[in-house]
C-alpha cells in the first residue's frame, strides 16, 4: 500500500491496517517502527481504583450506576476474565509497577504494607515509569502509591516525573490523614494541607497535567483511593470526623454511601476523559481502566464467592478495560484471561518501549489478541497469600492457581478444585473426581512457588 493511499484511508484505518498485518512482539518494537512514522507515540493514562468490586460497575454488574466508566468500556475492550495479582493493595501495585510477580520482591510480600516496614519498591528496580521515562515520556502519578515510604522510597525514586497524592494504604477523604491520625497527602516528598474530598482532588489534578502545554507524550498513573475505606461520600464531611476513632477498616457505610463514593468516582473519571477530548489528545491515548483486587462490604460480587482478603473469584476477579482508538475496535467483550502484569507488557509494547532484559517480565502483551491477530488461549497463573491484616485470619497460607478452565485452591490443609466454565461461583469440589488434574496444578503451583521469593520467618 502506497503512502497516497494509506493518507487517503485516514489515519485511523491506518493504524488499524498496520496493527493487522503487523507481528506484534513483547517489546512492541515491530508494531512501533510500523506506525511511528504516521501517528506520534500514543499517551497512556492508566486508571487504578481501590477495593473496587467486579460487579461495582453496571456494566458489570446491577446495583450501582456508573454510565461514564460504562461507555469507557464500551469505546474499546471489556475482559470478563481479568484478575489482580494478588488480593489485597501493595502486591497488586507493585505488579504493576514492575510487570512481575509481586512475589519476585520483598515489598511483594508486604500483604498489607504498613507505615513501620523498611521494605518498598527499590528505586534501582525498573519500573513502568522508569522505562517509559527513558523513552521520552513525562511521568506522573496523581492518588495513591502504597509501595514504599519516605525517605528511601516514593514516586520520585521510581521513574515519576511528579506526584500528587498518599503514601499509605488508606485516607480520610476530607482531612487526607492515614489511620494513626497523621496528614497522608503530598505534593512530591513535601506534605501539604488542601482542603477537598479526595476524589475530587485527584481528578481536578489529573485534568490539569492532560490539559498543560507539552512536546513529548505523557504516561498519567490515576490511582484513585476510591472506592477504599473510610466510606464517606462526597457530602459526609461532618461524619468523617469519627471514623478513625473506632473499628479502623470496618466501621461506618451503607449502600448508599457506596453509591455515593461510586458516583463521585465515575464523575470524575468522566471530567479526566472530557479533558482528553477538549485537549485534543482522545484518538492518540490508551486508557487502561482496572482495580487493584476484588471489592469489599458493600461490593457487587457479581456471581462470585470470597472478597478482598480470599482467594476466591470474589478476591481476585476486578473490572478492566482498554480504549485505544483506531486500534481497538469499540463494543468489544473478550474472555481472556488476564492478570495485572499484562498491562505494564501491554502499555510498553505500545509504546514501544523495551524491557529491562535484567528484569524479565512476567506479563503478556495482550496487544495480538486485542487486534485480533491471535485468538483467546488458555493462561496459567498463579496466587500466594497469607494476610496480616488486622481483624483476619493470621498466617493461613492460601494457593491458587488457574490453568484454563480449572482453578486449583488451597486455603490451609483444604484443597478444592473446580472448573470455572461451568462453575463461577466455585461450588463443586472436583478434586475427587478429577485426581490427576488436582495434581498437575498441585505441581505447577510448586514450580513457580520454588522461583519466587519465600515468605519471611
Amino acid at each position: 500500500m502506497n503512502k497516497r493511499k494509506l493518507q487517503a484511508l485516514g489515519r485511523r484505518q491506518f493504524v488499524g491496517a498496520a496493527v493487522a498485518s503487523t507481528a506484534l512482539t513483547l517489546g512492541g518494537s515491530s508494531f512501533f517502527s510500523a506506525v511511528a512514522a504516521k501517528r506520534k507515540r500514543p499517551n497512556v493514562l492508566f486508571i487504578l481504583t481501590d477495593d473496587l468490586g467486579w460487579g461495582d460497575l453496571s456494566i458489570y454488574g446491577n446495583t450501582y450506576q456508573t454510565p461514564n466508566l460504562d461507555l469507557l468500556a464500551r469505546e474499546g475492550t471489556r475482559f470478563t476474565n481479568a484478575y489482580a495479582a494478588q488480593t489485597v493493595c501493595t502486591p497488586t501495585r507493585i505488579s504493576f509497577f514492575t510487570g512481575r510477580y509481586p512475589a519476585r520482591l520483598p515489598v511483594g510480600l508486604q500483604e498489607p504494607l504498613a507505615g513501620g516496614e523498611t521494605v518498598g519498591l527499590p528505586p534501582e528496580h525498573p519500573t513502568i515509569a522508569s522505562l517509559l521515562k527513558g523513552n521520552g515520556y513525562e511521568t506522573a502519578l496523581v492518588g495513591k502509591w502504597h509501595t514504599g515510604f519516605l525517605p528511601d522510597y516514593g514516586p520520585l525514586k521510581s521513574g515519576f516525573d511528579e506526584f500528587f497524592g498518599n503514601y499509605s494504604g488508606a485516607i480520610d477523604y476530607f482531612t487526607h490523614k492515614d489511620g494513626s491520625g497523621k496528614l497522608d497527602f503530598y505534593e512530591g516528598e513535601s506534605a501539604v494541607e488542601i482542603p477537598g474530598y479526595a476524589t475530587d482532588l485527584y481528578t481536578e489534578r489529573a485534568v490539569e497535567f492532560i490539559k498543560r502545554p507539552r512536546n513529548k507524550p505523557f504516561y498519567l498513573s490515576l490511582h484513585y483511593n476510591a472506592p477504599h475505606w473510610p466510606w464517606e461520600g462526597p457530602e459526609d464531611e461532618e461524619l468523617s470526623r469519627t471514623f478513625y476513632n473506632s473499628n479502623p477498616f470496618t466501621a461506618g457505610g451503607s449502600k448508599e454511601t457506596y453509591a455515593a463514593i461510586l458516583k463521585s468516582l465515575d464523575e470524575g473519571v468522566g471530567k479526566v476523559l472530557q479533558a482528553l477530548n477538549e485537549s485534543g489528545q482522545a484518538d492518540n491515548t490508551i486508557v487502561i481502566f482496572v482495580s487493584d483486587n476484588g471489592g469489599e462490604r458493600y461490593s457487587d460480587f457479581g456471581p462470585f464467592q470470597g472478597r478482598k482478603g480470599n482467594l476466591y473469584e470474589g478476591g481476585l476477579r476486578v473490572p478492566s478495560f482498554i480504549r485505544w482508538p483506531g486500534v481497538i475496535q469499540p463494543e468489544q467483550v473478550n474472555s481472556q484471561a488476564i492478570i495485572t502484569q499484562d498491562l505494564t507488557a501491554t502499555i510498553l509494547a505500545a509504546t514501544g518501549t523495551k524491557p529491562d532484559p535484567n528484569y524479565p517480565l512476567d506479563g503478556q502483551n495482550l496487544l495480538p489478541v486485542l487486534v485480533g491477530k491471535k485468538p483467546v488461549y488458555p493462561r496459567t497463573l498463579f496466587w500466594r497469600y497469607k494476610s496480616n491484616i488486622t481483624g483476619r485470619p493470621s498466617g493461613q497460607l492460601q494457593v491458587a492457581v488457574r490453568s484454563g478452565d480449572w482453578k486449583y485452591l488451597r486455603q490451609g490443609e483444604n484443597e478444592y478444585l473446580f472448573n470455572l466454565a461451568s462453575d463461577e461461583a466455585e461450588q463443586t469440589d472436583l478434586k475427587d473426581a478429577y485426581p490427576k488434574v488436582l495434581q498437575q496444578l498441585r505441581d505447577r503451583f510448586e514450580e513457580w512457588n520454588a522461583e519466587v521469593l519465600p515468605y519471611p520467618p
